[in-house]
């Protein structure tokens, strides 16, 4: 298992909502993983989730993001979920 630095991963810290955050995409390609199997694994495990642990991105928020940071302009129009 190889431990990251937080130098490698701090460029997919987002603040949304006044809090810093991490797109579930951006935990798979951490994983090394695709972002439905973390999506997969979080809706069959909600018990090792706190409450408000992980929430939805607003259609409005989504757009936000993609106006703002290129690496979101992928014309992936799905909702993502922060961590």
């Amino acid at each position: 298992m190889n431990i990251l630095k937080f130098e490698e991963i701090e460029n997919k810290i987002i603040e949304l909502r006044g809090q810093k955050v991490i797109l579930d995409s951006d935990v798979a390609e951490i994983y090394g993983v695709e972002t439905r199997d973390i999506n997969k694994a979080v809706k069959n495990n909600p018990d090792k989730f706190p409450a408000g642990y992980i929430i939805e991105l607003s259609m409005a928020e989504k757009n936000e993001l993609v106006e703002n940071l290129h690496r979101f302009n992928r014309g992936d129009l799905r909702t993502p979920r922060r961590w």
